[in-house]
């Protein structure tokens, strides 16, 4: 029996960006798995040595869509690529696709953006705001258009500790349409120079343009059947379509990659800070429900007053009676890690942290460079390339970077969220899962590992590549073992001669 959400999608048309994303590939496969849409349109542009065609043909190779072709083997005949580029104008959408979208789609998930912290004021200009305008003229050509879901992330106002569900432009230096104007009449050069003016207090290109976005919807929005949807820190998926199901290697991600690695030992992190993480699976369904709510809203809206509507912002992370803090994160990720060991490490794992940015620099020298340069020494003299120092630089910009975010607890107000969740059937919320006050964090990271495994290391999931794993894992830990005796009777050494010679 379908369920209000199955019936909502059932039939209808949709226009995803960033569909080729991490957390876009999820909302597709869940819609197309979950729900029996008629038509996906997804937004792919072409890149460097790949052109459009070579890009959706990899996209429908991805291993997220195993577990659906199973079920449904003809599905994926209902996606529809549409060329275009957010940094192009009217997205580099031709005219006969802008028309063919306006005349069918009916509900549009706007997810494109770039995520890179460090990138330069234009390119996140274009990419996270100006194409959030272009998206909004075209949704408002969109004759039978019912929900429009805007991607954002919870971490767009992060200027403040404590972020509620509503808009925040007073914490903006100015205007998004003053500054969408100065990259209209300013060279790239010159806008990317005025990048901490227009910043203020924001900490990075990222979020100030997430921040614009949303002034976008607040200021031009107008009648349309608009929500928010803002994220936390996205990690592997929980439940599906498999568990620990994750291509997304930047970030939080990153640092994952290199401490299971065996390369990454120090941290710059504040251990007693909330880790604000949400399991990717958990976003998707999120995502799906909201603009199922969004539509029911606009149309009792639409039969009650004239009003405009003012868009819902859901924020979505962990509850305060459900959280856990940096400290369990690494903990936990070790622990569990441990359990399904990676063959291909160069040494035992471990990490440290410190909140001290100096700490952090001194101790990197020590646990990363020396060993790093000694590493890439070895490379060169057998005829490979060195890797690990350029590894350990681009690796401790990250760190510094994410600092930001985990030096201190930041609270997210979720009366919508849990809104949503109430307004949903007992069979929805089975069937479209978010409630994370019934999340078992311990039951998430030992169920998500063996699929990190498989997914970022492309370790097979078999007995003999494990048993491999956890072979090398004990050769390395009893190597570390002997390392910390002999640095330990070193220095003791040190000190008993320093001690003798001050007698």
């Amino acid at each position: 029996m379908e369920t209000e959400v199955q019936r909502f999608y059932r039939d209808k048309t949709i226009f995803v960006t960033g569909g080729t994303g991490f957390l876009g590939k999820v909302i597709i496969e869940k819609i197309l798995r979950a729900t029996d849409p008629k038509k996906i349109y997804f937004l792919v542009r072409s890149k460097k040595n790949e052109d459009v065609r070579t890009r959706v043909t990899k996209w429908l190779s991805q291993p997220i869509f195993e577990s659906l072709l199973k079920i449904k083997p003809t599905v994926l005949q209902r996606m529809t690529p549409i060329v275009g580029d957010c940094l192009e104008p009217d997205l580099g959408i031709s005219e006969a696709d802008r028309k063919m979208l306006a005349k069918e789609v009916q509900i549009v998930i706007h997810g494109a953006a770039t995520v890179r912290f460090n990138e330069d004021m234009h390119m996140a200009l274009a990419i996270n705001t100006r194409a959030t305008r272009l998206m909004l003229q075209l949704a408002k050509e969109m004759h039978s258009l019912e929900a429009f879901v805007q991607i954002s992330t919870a971490y767009s106002n992060c200027v403040i500790d404590s972020i509620n569900e509503e808009f925040y432009p007073q914490h903006l230096t100015c205007s998004a349409d003053t500054v969408l104007r100065l990259r209209e009449t300013l060279s790239a050069e010159l806008l990317d120079n005025m990048t901490p003016a227009l910043l203020g207090k924001y900490p990075n290109t990222y979020t100030y343009t997430k921040a614009l976005a949303e002034q976008v919807i607040q200021e031009e929005a107008g009648d349309l059947p608009v929500c928010i949807f803002r994220p936390a820190i996205i990690y592997a998926n929980y439940k599906e379509p498999s568990s620990g199901w994750i291509d997304n290697p930047y970030g939080l991600v990153a640092l994952i990659y290199g401490i299971t690695y065996g390369v990454l030992h120090i941290l710059l992190c504040n251990i007693k800070a909330q880790a604000v993480l949400v399991p990717g699976d958990y976003c998707a369904n999120l995502a799906v429900a909201s603009a199922w709510e969004t539509a029911k809203k606009a149309k009792t809206k639409s039969a009650l007053t004239a009003i405009k509507p003012k868009p819902t912002i859901y924020n979505f992370a962990p509850c305060r009676t459900n959280t856990i803090d940096w400290n369990d994160f690494r903990n936990k990720g070790m622990f569990y890690g441990k359990q399904v060991p990676i063959r291909q490490m160069i040494w035992y794992p471990f990490v440290h942290s410190t909140t001290c940015p100096w700490l952090f620099r001194i101790c990197s020298i020590f646990y990363h460079y020396i060993p790093g340069y000694f590493f890439d020494l070895i490379l060169r003299l057998s005829g490979k390339k060195p890797r690990l120092v350029k590894a350990y630089r681009k690796a401790h910009a990250n760190v510094e970077a994410l600092y930001f975010f985990n030096r201190k607890t930041f609270w997210f107000n979720r009366d919508n969220t849990e809104a949503l969740w109430d307004h949903m059937s007992p069979e929805d919320r089975k069937g479209f899962n978010f409630d994370m006050k019934s999340l078992d964090w311990d039951d998430y990271f030992k169920t998500i590992w063996g699929g990190m495994r498989l997914y970022i290391f492309k370790e097979p999931a078999t007995a003999a590549s494990l048993a491999e794993g956890i072979r090398v894992l004990f050769r390395y830990r009893v190597l570390h073992s002997i390392g910390q005796v002999l640095l330990g009777s070193g220095a003791a050494y040190v000190l008993w001669l320093l001690f003798a010679i001050w007698q």
